[in-house]
């Protein structure tokens, strides 16, 4: 998957919004005003690996643990708490993994939503 597509897939969930409170380098995806899911456009000097685009996702700690140890594509996250959020290099990985991640990281946030948003997301997907 390309940048794009990972975009456009991601906005294509239920009730995501996007918005750049971080600057102009990064995306940040939202549902219900919660973020779950932050990508790289690749804009400044201080990203750790130039050559590879990636996104943060928020996963419990135990699956953050489990691909960590299966992928080198997934890493601790950069700028996040390293606990809950893992920075995915997606061009390394099989876009429907990629795919099955991101839907991980959405619903992983809509879990933790009142009831009432919780179940207007689910009925959408």
């Amino acid at each position: 998957m390309n940048i794009e597509q990972i975009r456009e897939y991601t906005l294509s969930l239920y009730g995501v919004t996007e918005d750049q409170p971080f600057g102009d380098d990064n995306i940040t995806f939202r549902v219900e005003g919660k973020i779950f899911m932050c990508l790289w456009l690749g804009m400044d000097n201080f990203n750790v690996d130039n050559d590879n685009l990636r996104f943060a996702c928020k996963l419990p700690p135990d699956r953050n643990d489990v691909l960590r140890e299966q992928y080198k594509a997934i890493t601790p996250a950069f700028h996040w708490n390293k606990k809950y959020w893992s920075d995915v290099f997606f061009e390394r990985l099989k876009s429907e993994f990629v795919i099955e991640i991101i839907n991980e990281s959405y619903r992983t946030i809509i879990s933790k939503l009142p009831k009432g948003a919780r179940s207007r997301c689910q009925v959408a997907e």
